[in-house]
């Protein structure tokens, strides 16, 4: 089996992802569903070959040593991220297909409000949802709107690099973890002395990464980054949590100074099955927001975002109900992504 021929049919048909695993067809992702494709079941000589031609020295010792690998595949001006990994003794890996094109804003279905958000001057703004919602796509789109629009120094920690940015009016110097830097903590703290007005980190995995990213903010750069949260009370409460106790409070009173924003973002499958949709929590910081950080009454920033409409502000639930009136998803796709089930019940 030819694996770039492979990747071309799965780019074809609209995959978002391709899973290679021994004992079943190739098998893409399309629209949220799995479909197989062909009639050759794949085998261990096989997926080795796959899996063995995409990388190179270094990435197959890691492989090897660590029985699991992240790296990027090129193909035509496509970009895959792939992992690699190790599963009943045999290799297999799953290919994210990364567009060769960057959408806006608009044409990703994603709220007005994030132009602005994008081009704030300083403060940190945090994109949030499982995996597979489009974090990295809704990232790729804020900071290629600073680069049409900006004069600025943007540097990227991402793992892998997925979106390649071409240097427009800003200059973009994107770092891949495990390639360019150690890891995300490393890499962060270097970008503060590599004169940076935008900071995109990939993933905010560890407290010390965390603290860097606050502290960028604090210093007066744009610091972008992800988490695997689902609701913005969610990710400040990890935010917080992360740190020990005694510094609880003084995290609060940085995160009720610095942060912009958090979008929370889950992707449903359409009706007509042609797509996927954007569901949205938008959580935007003003004073009262900012005092419901600093107190730690995260519990209270729901009722906040209900009632702030006019700053574009809306919670998840409130997004499942748009999309489910405006007819682009199922009334039962809708409560399986809700927050709250009753309360969208009583809303649809």
């Amino acid at each position: 089996m030819e694996l770039d021929n492979l990747l071309r049919e799965g780019i074809k048909l609209g995959a978002s992802d391709i899973h290679l695993t021994v004992g079943v067809e190739p098998t893409l992702r399309v629209n949220g569903g799995l479909k197989k494709i062909g009639e050759e079941v794949l085998s261990s000589n096989q997926i080795d070959g796959l899996i063995k031609g995409m990388m190179n020295d270094k990435v197959e010792e890691e492989f090897r040593e660590r029985g699991e690998a992240d790296f990027a595949y090129h193909l035509d001006n496509y970009r895959f991220r792939v992992n690699a990994f190790q599963q009943r003794g045999d290799a297999a890996a799953v290919l994210r297909i990364i567009p060769n094109e960057i959408l806006s804003l608009n044409a990703l279905g994603l709220p007005k409000e994030l132009k602005d958000l994008a081009l704030t001057p300083r403060g940190l703004f945090l994109v949030t949802g499982p995996t597979g919602s489009g974090k990295s796509t809704t990232l790729a789109s804020m900071i290629d709107l600073i680069n049409r629009s900006k004069d600025k120094h943007i540097i990227t920690l991402e793992d892998p690099i997925e979106y390649v940015h071409q240097h427009k009016k800003s200059i973009v110097n994107q770092r891949e973890v495990g390639e360019d830097t150690e890891n995300f903590a490393n890499g962060l703290r270097a970008a503060l002395r590599q004169d940076p007005d935008v900071i995109l980190v990939g993933e905010m995995r560890d407290l010390e990464t965390i603290s860097t990213a606050i502290t960028a903010a604090e210093t007066g750069h744009l610091v972008f980054a992800t988490l695997h949260t689902n609701s913005a009370a969610e990710t400040i409460d990890r935010i917080i949590n992360v740190f020990p106790p005694h510094q609880q409070e003084q995290v609060k009173t940085q995160l009720a100074l610095t942060l912009k924003g958090v979008l929370s973002q889950q992707l449903l499958p359409t009706i007509d099955d042609l797509g996927r949709a954007a569901a949205t929590e938008l959580l935007v910081v003003n004073s009262a927001v900012s005092n419901l950080v600093r107190e730690g009454k995260t519990h209270q920033l729901e009722s906040i975002m209900q009632t702030s409409k006019e700053e574009g502000m809306h919670t998840m639930d409130y997004s499942l109900r748009d999309l489910y009136r405006s007819g682009k998803i199922s009334r039962d796709e809708a409560l399986s992504k809700a927050i709250n089930i009753q309360s969208l019940k009583r809303m649809i």
